[in-house]
């Protein structure tokens, strides 16, 4: 069973970065993303890798964001 924990701040997005922990992205209550990592991140766009050749670019303001921690 997983943790869910929403990715609101800066510091929160640093966080999952640093640690390379798995996140899920939502948009318009639709999952868009299922398993990845964040790349990089800014105030507008988080990058996420899922494998070597995926990188999906998702508008910080149209997504939520929550990483995926296990018990």
């Amino acid at each position: 069973m997983s943790l869910n924990r929403k990715l609101l701040t800066d510091a929160d997005f640093d966080e999952a970065l640093e640690k390379g922990t798995r996140i899920r992205v939502f948009r318009d209550n639709l999952i868009v993303d299922g398993s990845s990592v964040i790349v990089r991140f800014d105030d507008t766009t988080v990058v996420t890798q899922s494998s070597v050749s995926d990188l999906m670019y998702h508008e910080r303001a149209g997504c939520e964001f929550f990483d995926i921690r296990r018990r």
